[in-house]
């Protein structure tokens, strides 16, 4: 009986764990949507400036890999199409490449003429939040106290600013995360 409800813990932590990797991991963005990765009707320019991409999100690329690879170059390379010297390449067909510094990353196939027909990839990597923070808005406003007749201000009697801060929100993504491993781990246990 002991050993079941350890093998029950066991499989219920590796389940918790598996899902905190995926709600930690960031997003995965499927290149190309369900065309994939491909030199016929994809608008890839369009396709990256409708997405936000962040450190710790993934990007899927799906190919053909007996007619496409994906080339990881710099942007004079990017530029001029040149798949000569990567700075990675994949060619399983299937690849999920983890985005995990902020900054332009471009990619290419580096099948001769590819590049050239629209197969190429530049995105945006933004460093990775914790979700909507709000800022210190700062306003100034004057005080009734801080009204006074004299022509000069001086010291003890300057005009007193105050600052209003925004309101943050409720629960930021950082908190929600929190809480629900939380109450995943409090239900675990509670279950043992």
């Amino acid at each position: 009986m002991a050993l079941i409800k350890n093998k029950s813990f066991f499989t219920c932590l590796m389940i918790l764990v598996a899902l905190l990797g995926v709600v930690v991991g960031g997003t995965v963005h499927k290149v190309g949507d369900s065309k994939g990765w491909t030199m016929m009707g994809v608008d890839y320019e369009a396709w990256a400036s409708s997405r936000t991409f962040q450190v710790g999100d993934s990007l899927v690329f799906e190919y053909n890999n007996e007619y496409h690879d994906v080339t990881q170059v710099t942007p004079l390379d990017f530029e001029l199409c040149e798949p000569s010297y990567p700075l990675a390449k994949y060619q399983t067909g299937s690849d999920m490449v983890k985005l995990t510094k902020p900054g332009v990353h471009n990619f290419i196939c580096g099948v001769p003429g590819h590049c050239d027909a629209g197969q190429k990839l530049q995105i945006h990597v933004l460093p990775a939040s914790l979700g909507p923070v709000a800022a210190p808005v700062p306003r100034p406003v004057r005080s009734p106290s801080s009204i006074s007749s004299s022509s000069s201000p001086s010291p003890a009697n300057a005009p007193q600013y105050q600052h209003q801060i925004a309101p943050s929100p409720l629960q930021s993504g950082a908190t929600k995360l929190a809480s629900w491993i939380g109450f995943s781990l409090l239900a675990l246990f509670l279950a043992f």
